[in-house]
């Protein structure tokens, strides 16, 4: 991408050819998936050996993604002079529906599977339920993501700050 065409994102959510590109959609959600990846892992591995009910790591889980989802994009907007309050609420307008989105479908696959909410760390189905968990949350949140941004929204709205 060129500066033009990353400018042209920027103020409006589209590339120089006026769609949103799955590439651009894909990359949106990889950031945001990387920050829930870690606080879902995360909270699943503090849920699980501490001997936490299955809904209280659940939420442990749910959480930490916020949490670390929100601290990545505000990471990189603060570098760009933004104050914390302000890097907070680009934080909330870029990346609550893709976290949620994300968190639904993570949880809701892990839920699913027969035994991987009672697996033990040492478990293959407690870091395949996991895996395969994100795999998919980025495949159904990448189409949410493209779909935002070409709106100017979501993660578009990070673009005006970098």
């Amino acid at each position: 991408m060129d500066a033009h065409e990353h400018h042209d994102m920027a103020d409006h959510g589209t590339s120089a050819h006026g769609s949103t590109t799955w590439a651009m959609a894909a990359q949106a959600t990889l950031h945001c998936l990387t920050g829930c990846a870690i606080g879902e892992v995360l909270g699943m591995v503090i849920g699980t050996a501490a001997g936490l009910h299955n809904a209280g790591t659940v939420v442990l889980s749910i959480v930490l993604a916020f949490v670390f989802g929100y601290a990545l994009t505000m990471r990189g907007v603060i570098r760009s002079g933004l104050t914390v309050a302000a890097a907070f609420k680009v934080a909330l307008a870029a990346d609550t529906v893709s976290i949620a989105v994300m968190e639904l479908i993570d949880n809701s696959v892990i839920a699913a599977m027969p035994g991987a909410l009672d697996a033990q760390l040492s478990d293959w189905l407690f870091w395949g339920s996991l895996a395969v968990s994100l795999v998919l949350a980025f495949i159904v949140t990448t189409p949410v993501n493209r779909w935002m941004i070409s709106r100017g929204l979501g993660h578009a709205v990070v673009h005006g700050h970098h």
